[in-house]
């Protein structure tokens, strides 16, 4: 739709120019949670495969319709060749899908002996630590992100990965989840209990016992014993989990990576889109620009008042349909400069961000065709 005269003038994002930049080998789409994230990601690894890049898509989403409009039965931890894509350009696409416990899993086992890594394994507190600890998923998406990544630069596989990040209570939570792992792995409660077992600090052995006794009696005694078996086992990790933080932040900061915000026209998505560029701002990461998903649009040059007037002026029992459709279209028309509004001001406080706007499709995202569509959309201007 043409933009009103008052509409801030929003420099445009070059999907394709992105896509086509050799020295991009990674991109992560972030935002809210249900803003299309994932559609986006697998939008764009299709657009790129079939331009000629070796892509692979890491989704979080759990839902089987990604998998099944990629042709695929079912997505996991391993990435797996989509099949029914044009290779004309000499291009590929993968798909894996995040398995967080999995993940944890590799990364125990390829960085500790396997006698350990049995004994971190069957921890009951490991278990309930890698499988739903609040943080673990964002920091496994960057741990599986490392993998492909280490994966791509030794044999190839890949040129270009594409990672829909996990929908976070708030995007800054994508960005602070390695630290907090690696805090909670190093901090002060695991290495009290690691303390009483060695070194001087066997001295405050009776002093431990008295803390210890009172949180067996809150927590209860089985819990503690299974958190200090945990942390005397994962004692060797604790400093790589530091480092790996660090990597990931070094990764993701570095030219190769760049990030695509993605939001909707709405108060809270658009909140959330703001603090992540800020964040990215903040932390000198690339930033490529901002995509609005879902954007209402119509041809029809007809404004809600009018539309609304209209309605009002016929009789709705003689022209039932035409009462109908013009009250739609006033209601269509007043979240259309709802959101015109909204977008503008985003545009007015952050003007540098280019943008990319996607209109709201008719139906679900269900197959290839339809991931094409939205390729294409993502790299219309305007």
């Amino acid at each position: 739709m043409a933009g009103s005269p008052t509409e801030v003038r929003r420099p445009e994002l070059d999907i394709d120019a992105i896509l086509a930049d050799r020295s991009i080998e990674i991109i992560v789409c972030c935002g809210a949670g249900g803003v299309g994230k994932t559609t986006s990601s697998a939008a764009l690894a299709l657009r790129a495969a079939e331009a000629g890049r070796k892509a692979v898509v890491l989704t979080i989403d759990p839902a089987r319709r990604l998998a099944q409009s990629l042709g695929l039965g079912e997505l996991d931890n391993t990435p797996r060749p989509v099949t029914a894509i044009d290779t004309t350009a000499g291009g590929s696409l993968d798909a894996a899908m995040l398995d967080m416990k999995r993940t944890f899993d590799e990364v125990v086992l390829a960085h500790t002996t396997p006698e350990k890594a049995e004994q971190i394994l069957r921890n009951p507190f490991y278990v309930a630590l890698s499988s739903s600890f609040a943080g673990t998923q964002e920091y496994m998406a960057m741990e599986k992100l490392g993998q492909l990544h280490g994966q791509s630069r030794a044999d190839g596989r890949w040129d270009l990965i594409i990672v829909d990040t996990p929908p976070a209570r708030s995007a800054l939570d994508f960005l602070d989840a390695p630290e907090h792992l690696s805090s909670l792995l190093e901090g002060r409660f695991l290495r009290l209990l690691l303390a009483p077992t060695r070194g001087p600090l066997r001295l405050m052995s009776v002093g431990f016992n008295l803390v210890s006794s009172a949180m067996n009696k809150i927590l209860g005694g089985q819990i503690i014993t299974d958190v200090q078996t945990f942390a005397t086992a994962f004692e060797t990790l604790f400093g790589g989990f530091r480092q790996r933080a660090q990597q990931t932040f070094d990764l993701l900061a570095s030219p190769q990576t760049t990030f695509i915000v993605v939001a909707t026209a709405e108060p809270d998505a658009l909140r959330e889109a703001a603090y992540f560029v800020d964040r990215l701002d903040e932390e000198s990461m690339p930033l490529s620009g901002l995509v609005v998903n879902r954007e209402h649009r119509t041809e029809l040059p007809l404004s809600a008042g009018r539309a609304q007037a209209l309605a009002e002026e016929i009789d709705p029992e003689q022209f039932p349909v035409a009462s109908v459709a013009l009250e739609r279209h006033a209601a269509l028309m007043q979240v259309i400069e709802r959101e015109r509004v909204l977008l503008d001001r985003f545009a007015t406080a952050r003007p540098r961000i280019l943008t990319t706007r996607v209109p709201a499709l008719q139906s679900d995202v269900s197959d290839l065709e339809a991931l094409r569509l939205v390729g294409d959309l993502l790299a219309t201007q305007g």
